[in-house]
């Protein structure tokens, strides 16, 4: 399929004018036939357009598909409806590949995890009303992951507004500031009135796509200028590169001055994805030991000595060892908040004196810690580490070797068949899945996140997806569509039956032939909320579901499913999974009771607030007045 697309974050932006669409494009009919023979000429000898001029075929709808496909876009997600059914039609009929999914949350999570999966920016079609809050939770999701998506949804004609329109889009029915307009969800928010707006819409969507990070824009279009014609319009030619955020040569130079006081350490993130050659260079130049946060896995390869284990929510407990008997003087922070999920914002984490801290967003730097000394610095990870490896010099030689403490990998037991342990089933996912293929991991919030981002190891950049900013449900169990869609390869989700009930798009998948494979940790429970209070001490909350057969539902869908009790029987069932062409399932029946590794979530949750109500349950009934 032909894409007008000339790099991966580098949008083409010089265009030509649009061109019209063939005779028997979607503008006639949509238009009320206002364009066939018969009715000009039923038009009383009138002509509508000077002998010289030539009428407007191109619809607005079709303008903004163009325009979209001009800016690299090669996917869109989303569910259809009768508001926006001429922007469907015009997608449909572009170079765009449209997939048709059963929720819009899903089809939002899918177009996120699309855009990791190809570093392309994805759209999202929504239809109005109900089809753009549904959207909400999964843009949500791209905003705090750092993706590229445009939400393009229909709204309610001016004319209509107010009346009680079918599904009503407007200021009567939805709050105009942050769906509208840009704030804290949108990066960029307008609502198309007329097509005379095509062009600077197009000139801020270009800049905005050419910069590092992420950015996630709404386009929302009545459904009467879908269909109203574009009768001159050029998109301005523009010719712009994907930049990169330059630190001043000042701060280079305080950064080697400040790493070279002593000895630091790495603590890699998500947003260093791009950068592993250049971590792994200044590791080894310097000595550094280096621990990553859960999205950050694989960035530095885990099986590399100087690698301390991964941080935080899964993390591993080498890692506070390393920080209890190496301490270093300071930590070089490269793209990651260190928010909770990657920190817990534990005090232990903290170096003698402060630390260095690389982000693109300026405003990242001292946040997680504001009482600890941070010298911050704006800059893309990978040109600031290219300056950084010419001007630090190599680390001293040492008399003998440094030993590092290196991330706990426990030795499973063949004592057991049934129920499968958990652990047992992240062994042979590392063996079958890790190591004997090259699908991209994805893990699902919840004790999935804990036992994957724990056990699991991985030598590669971009090969595992978590969601910590946001960690919706239902994110791993759908995106997993996006990415194989992306990838035009295997995509692997780890999730729990939790979210399999809540959002899965099983359906979609079977429709597009999309090879996705979920592995469902099925123990009838949303087993990190029923582990988690029991640890905490609280009680009465019921956290079970009945249980589930999933391997039955998908079978229903179409895709191919079996179902796993015993340990004994997992690796060939992966293994069948891997090498199948269709969607696949499988349903493991796990062991409920096996803690998960999620102990610093639960004492985060505890120097929080959160306490136990054994000593409540015999106090004295709260009294309420009579109304």
């Amino acid at each position: 399929m032909s894409k007008n697309y000339t790099g991966s974050t580098s949008p083409l932006i010089t265009t030509e004018p649009y061109k019209e669409l063939p005779p028997n494009s979607y503008v006639e009919s949509a238009s009320n036939g206002s364009h066939q023979l018969d009715e000009l000429e039923n038009n009383r000898g009138i002509q509508p357009f000077l002998p010289n001029e030539t009428a407007p075929t191109l619809a607005v709808a079709d303008a903004i598909a163009q325009m979209l496909a001009t800016l690299g876009v090669g996917y869109a997600f989303g569910v259809a409806g009768g508001a926006m059914a001429s922007l469907w039609n015009a997608l449909s009929n572009s170079s765009i590949e449209v997939l048709n999914f059963r929720h819009e949350a899903g089809a939002a999570f899918a177009a996120t995890e699309a855009y990791f999966a190809s570093d392309r920016p994805t759209v999202v079609f929504t239809t109005a009303g109900p089809g753009i809050t549904n959207a909400l939770t999964g843009l949500f999701a791209a905003r705090g992951e750092g993706a590229k998506v445009i939400l393009l949804s229909a709204c309610t004609s001016a004319p209509q507004r107010g009346r009680w329109a079918i599904q009503e889009t407007s200021t009567y029915t939805l709050p105009s500031g942050g769906i509208f307009t840009p704030g804290a969800l949108f990066n960029y928010a307008i609502t198309i009135e007329s097509a005379a707006q095509l062009p600077q819409v197009f000139r801020k969507l270009a800049l905005a796509l050419a910069q590092p990070g992420g950015f996630v824009a709404h386009l929302s279009i009545p459904t009467s200028v879908q269909t109203s014609l574009v009768e001159d319009i050029s998109l301005p030619k523009l010719d712009i590169s994907a930049f990169a955020i330059t630190a001043p040569k000042q701060a280079i130079a305080k950064s080697v001055e400040l790493l070279s006081a002593g000895p630091f350490a790495i603590w890699v993130g998500f947003g260093a994805r791009d950068a592993a050659d250049e971590i792994r260079q200044l590791a080894e130049k310097t000595g550094a030991a280096v621990m990553c946060s859960p999205r950050g896995k694989g960035i530095f390869p885990e099986d590399h000595p100087q690698f301390v284990g991964v941080t935080g929510l899964g993390g591993h407990a080498s890692v506070l060892t390393y920080m209890e008997q190496q301490p270093p003087l300071r930590t070089l922070v490269l793209g990651t908040r260190l928010g909770e999920p990657t920190s817990f914002w534990s005090s232990a984490m903290v170096p003698t004196r402060g630390f260095v801290h690389v982000d693109i967003d300026p405003e990242v730097p001292g946040v997680a810690y504001p009482h600890v000394e941070t010298f911050g610095v704006r800059s893309d990870i990978k040109t600031y580490l290219q300056e950084l490896l010419q001007q630090l010099s190599d680390a001293p030689p040492r008399s003998t070797p440094l030993l590092l403490p290196c991330p706990e990998r426990e030795v499973i037991k063949q004592d057991i068949d049934y129920p499968v342990r958990p652990e047992a089933l992240m062994s042979a996912i590392q063996k079958i899945i890790v190591e004997g293929s090259d699908a991209v991991v994805m893990a699902e919030c919840g004790n999935s996140f804990t036992w994957s981002t724990h056990l699991l190891q991985f030598a590669q950049a971009n090969r595992y997806r978590v969601s910590t900013g946001v960690g919706a449900m239902g994110h791993a169990v759908t995106g997993v569509l996006g990415a194989a869609q992306a990838r035009n390869g295997k995509a692997v989700a780890i999730v729990g039956d939790g979210a399999m009930l809540m959002n899965n798009e099983i359906s979609t998948a079977v429709k597009y032939k999309i090879p996705a494979i979920w592995i469902v940790l099925n123990d009838a429970r949303y087993n990190m909320c029923h582990q988690g209070m029991k640890v905490l001490g609280l009680k009465g909350a019921d956290a079970t579901m009945p249980p589930t057969n999933f391997a039955m539902i998908a079978r229903g869908m179409g895709a191919e499913a079996m179902v796993v009790v015993r340990e004994s029987d997992i690796e060939a069932a992966l293994e069948q999974a891997i090498a199948s062409n269709v969607p696949f399932l499988i349903d493991v029946v796990i062991d409920p009771d096996r803690p998960a590794p999620s102990g610093g979530r639960n004492k985060s949750l505890a120097a929080q607030g959160v306490k136990s109500n054994q000593a409540k349950n015999s106090a004295k009934p709260v009294s309420f007045p009579a109304v």
